[in-house]
């Protein structure tokens, strides 16, 4: 019952934040030039990141189509350490320097004001999220709930490449690798 109860907040949180998307598409015009290169070098700093994991995935032998799901996981482990390995001098801020930091925290506030923000904040802590380690390089928990985040919000943040998403984690917003599980970077205090 507790996870059809939180379906359905999500789903209507969802809905009042695609309802709110023609108000967010506006607060992505007024970004400075300034704020307008510090998103370039994020989105830069992230397809840097999905060039290296690409390499290193290339490099891995390839799955047959009649796979177990054994061998899935496996090929999935043996991906996800030697993204590791390659990330040994990863750190907190590579992709999230402090300036888009700030910058995010700022959409974020302009996206989510009023009843909106207490809706967001609201679905984020309900969330089944204690636990997800807060380290770089370190895997997102399977067993751990994965928040998808409010279409307004995806219109108004910088573009990730296919292979990262953003998660909220309590107050703190994740990269996180779709396909091998890592925590690619975060940021402390994004939510409003």
């Amino acid at each position: 019952m507790k996870s059809v109860k939180k379906y359905y907040s999500s789903m209507i949180f969802l809905l009042l934040c695609s309802f709110a998307a023609h108000q967010s598409a506006a607060a992505q015009n007024v970004l400075s030039p300034q704020e307008k290169l510090m998103i370039l070098e994020f989105e830069k700093r992230a397809k840097d990141y999905s060039k290296l994991r690409e390499s290193i995935e290339e490099k891995l032998p390839k799955l047959s189509k009649e796979a177990t799901a054994e061998q899935i996981e496996a090929h999935k482990v043996t991906f996800r350490k030697a993204v590791q390995s390659a990330r040994t001098e990863a750190k907190r801020g590579d992709i999230f320097i402090p300036e888009i930091a700030v910058l995010i925290r700022k959409i974020i506030r302009n996206v989510f004001q009023g009843k909106d923000r207490i809706e967001l904040r609201k679905t984020v802590f309900e969330a089944e999220t204690q636990g997800v380690p807060l380290r770089i390089n370190y895997p997102y928990p399977e067993t751990k709930e994965k928040i998808e985040m409010p279409p307004a919000l995806l219109l108004n943040l910088p573009q990730l490449p296919k292979q990262l998403r953003y998660r909220f984690v309590g107050n703190n917003l994740l990269l996180v690798d779709r396909e091998n599980g890592l925590i690619v970077d975060y940021m402390t205090n994004a939510l409003p």
